[in-house]
């Protein structure tokens, strides 16, 4: 597979404190993934950040 077509297959997920969640992103790599969910906590945001893998996705 090229760059180009490469699949988004990690989301990144806020919830909040109510328990809803929201996808805030889809990255190609789960250390990509992984990398923003540590920008967002370094920025102290409240809400839980979760890297989880996209449905569908295949290894």
């Amino acid at each position: 597979m090229s760059d180009g077509n490469a699949a988004l297959s990690w989301l990144v997920i806020r919830q909040d404190d109510n328990g809803n969640r929201y996808r805030v992103g889809r990255y190609a790599t789960e250390d990509e993934a992984r990398k923003m969910v540590d920008k967002l906590d370094a920025k102290g945001h409240r809400q839980l950040y979760s890297v989880e893998r996209a449905e569908g996705s295949v290894l």
